[in-house]
């Protein structure tokens, strides 16, 4: 029972739950992205765009409880053995990963900011509408909007990036880096 919850630090594989954590990570993060209305406010907020906007919001806020359990989860299993490369590679994949925890926190926090700071609610399935909790200031509000669409564009491009490593290390490298991560894939190991 002990190996369902720990993971052995010479282990070359993330556990099942850790994998799960990633890819329904990366399942709600594009959905999110596909079905957010985008473009001005008056577009957004409007009656036609409803189900997208709550749709987009309501997956926005599961990111936020996904990735807080996937923390936990990774505080509780410990790291698994790192696969030897070199250390600007190491460095750079760091860089990557906290790039993407830090963006996957601020996404959905910039979004809660620039609706309640343009005096709309946020709207999660299921238990209705959150706020606003800020008072209105409307400027500030399509600000913080603008960073957070510049965000979710990044966040695509830098998963993107991180995707096409994973891809690089599995087919020239041959390590288990890629394998490490998805569920069946079989190790290349040297």
């Amino acid at each position: 029972m002990h190996n369902l919850v720990k993971v052995s630090p010479t282990s070359k594989r993330h556990s099942r739950t850790a994998q799960a954590f990633h890819w329904v990570t990366v399942i709600i993060v594009l959905a999110a992205y596909a079905v957010s209305p985008g473009g001005r406010e008056a577009r957004v907020y409007s009656t036609a765009n409803d189900f997208g906007r709550t749709l987009h919001e309501s997956l926005g806020m599961l990111v936020i409880a996904v990735v807080m359990l996937r923390l936990i989860w990774r505080i509780i299993e410990g790291p698994r053995s790192a696969v030897p490369m070199p250390s600007w590679m190491t460095i750079s994949s760091r860089v990557v990963h906290i790039a993407l925890y830090v963006l996957l926190f601020a996404i959905p926090l910039t979004a809660i900011l620039g609706a309640w700071y343009e005096a709309h609610p946020v709207t999660i399935f299921g238990l209705g509408d959150v706020g606003p909790r800020l008072g209105a200031n409307h400027d500030r509000g399509a600000y913080i909007v603008n960073i957070h669409t510049t965000l979710g564009n990044a966040i695509l491009w830098i998963a993107g990036f991180h995707a096409v490593a994973a891809l690089y290390h599995h087919f020239v490298m041959h390590d288990d880096v890629l394998a490490a991560m998805v569920p069946g894939l079989s190790s290349r190991g040297r």
